[in-house]
């Protein structure tokens, strides 16, 4: 997540605007022409500085930053439509491998993009295997440990993406060459792709594909590694097992199962609340007055409180995920709407700066909890299908996020006012949906439609 946060925010810094004036002296006729008349002011370097003609993204070419931004995005939806099916039916290692490999290498294609064309469909690109690498990454994360760990897992794994926005922060303020910063944020994902050639697979995907030996031996694998002693373990033939002559369940199931098909439209439209509200206002810290790489850096520490806060909420019975993730959604919202009400100039205490950062943290602690949330109301053969969907209609909120900045220009309050309402809206719609809290994890489609999934069971399974 550490690297994936820093591909995520990479056009935060990489496309940065520093302070720049034009020579009234001969007027530049050409974008050749431009570049002897131009003059920033910043010790860094963007693609808006870049000295080519193809580059140098201000005034009426201001728009590829933002474009390229909305491209990356735009990827993540296509991942997140590809990788999750295919990570259901060829298994969650080798999809989540290929994807962080191909990241790496559309990496250092931005890095070395020898014009604005190329860098635009390398990020494109990046947003692809990006997106649906990580929601791989996430689900195989979870399938390793128990349901009890699977809040502190996903909490701790969505964590780690706020400490990487700041580490990209960090890196930023060291690093002042675009290319150069572009190309260290990038090589730690060669380290973690090594590294993950040592991970087992999913031991919840082989069992639920009828590969219990299989699934046994990585549950030997990581009692082994957790200092157990060998264990004798049979799995039980799971009921969701495919015989040869049925297909695997895929995304049409979500629409045909009345006990999916409304969770999934609710879902899709927080998944969409929640990264239009997240990336909107992490993108727009550029925008923010001060210091460039800390305001970057703070929109990614003030989520680090959300996370324990959120992990001590949901697993509580009086409110458990549902309350929980309702109640962020709503305060960031207000948050988000108050800010219209306070001047520019009030000081730190009640400026609408801060108000964003309260946004920013209680929708942050919210799109923690969604992922887990929405991992338990789907069963592990429809699981990445399910994420991958929701994941989708996140991309949209994602590729709109850019462009809501720009609406200040018609007030400094309606891009907090419009993220506002999308919170408001998001957080009434979350308590029409049934809690998880206690209640098993279901294996197949027909676990569903049984009476033990449809209440809650607080004695342990045996």
């Amino acid at each position: 997540k550490v690297y994936v946060a820093c591909q995520s925010m990479l056009i935060v810094l990489v496309g940065a605007v520093p302070e720049y004036h034009i020579d009234q002296e001969g007027i530049p006729t050409s974008r050749a022409e431009l570049g002897k008349h131009i003059h920033f002011a910043d010790n860094f370097t963007s693609i808006v500085t870049e000295a080519s003609t193809s580059w140098y993204l201000i005034e009426q070419e201001a728009y590829k930053v933002s474009l390229a931004s909305s491209l990356f995005f735009a990827g993540l939806l296509i991942g997140n439509i590809t990788f999750g099916p295919l990570s259901d039916k060829l298994g969650r290692k080798p999809v989540y491998i290929s994807g962080l490999f191909f990241d790496v290498v559309f990496g250092y294609v931005t890095a070395l993009a020898p014009n604005y064309d190329t860098f635009a469909v390398s990020r494109f690109f990046v947003g692809i295997v990006n997106g649906g690498m990580a929601l791989v990454s996430f689900v195989l994360t979870q399938e390793y440990v128990g349901k009890s760990f699977w809040s502190f897992t996903g909490s701790l794994t969505n964590l780690t993406f706020a400490v990487g926005i700041a580490v990209y922060a960090l890196l930023g303020y060291c690093v002042r060459e675009w290319r150069y910063l572009a190309l260290v944020s990038n090589t730690p994902g060669v380290i973690f792709l090594l590294l993950s050639f040592m991970l087992p697979e999913s031991p919840r995907w082989l069992y639920s594909q009828g590969k219990t030996a299989e699934a046994e031996d990585v549950l030997q694998y990581i009692a082994l590694g957790n200092g157990k002693e060998r264990l004798t373990l049979k799995l039980k033939p799971s009921a969701g097992t495919l015989r040869k002559d049925e297909s695997a369940p895929g995304i049409l199931n979500l629409v045909k199962h009345p006990v999916l098909r409304w969770q999934t439209i609710i879902l899709m439209y927080i998944w969409y609340v929640c990264s239009f509200v997240y990336y909107g206002l992490t993108l727009n810290a550029g925008e923010l007055r001060g210091n460039l790489y800390l305001n970057v850096a703070l929109s990614g520490l003030v989520e680090v409180p959300a996370f324990p806060l959120c992990m001590f909420l949901i697993e509580k019975s009086w409110s458990g995920r549902r309350k929980t993730m309702a109640c962020f959604l709503i305060f960031a919202g207000f948050a988000c709407i108050f800010t219209m009400f306070l001047p520019t100039n009030a000081g730190l205490l009640l400026s609408p700066t801060l108000l964003a950062l309260c946004g920013k943290m209680m929708v942050s602690a919210a799109f923690n909890i969604v992922y887990i949330y929405t991992s338990e109301l789907y069963p592990t053969v429809l699981r990445n299908a399910g994420l991958g969907v929701c994941s989708m209609s996140c991309r949209f909120g994602g590729i709109l996020a850019p462009f809501v900045p720009s609406m200040k220009s018609l007030s400094p309050s309606v891009p907090f006012v419009v993220f506002g309402i999308s919170g408001l809206s998001a957080g009434f719609l979350t308590l029409l949906l049934p809690e998880t809290l206690n209640k098993p994890i279901a294996e197949s489609i027909e676990d569903l439609q049984s009476p033990k999934y449809q209440v809650l069971k607080n004695e342990e399974a045996e």
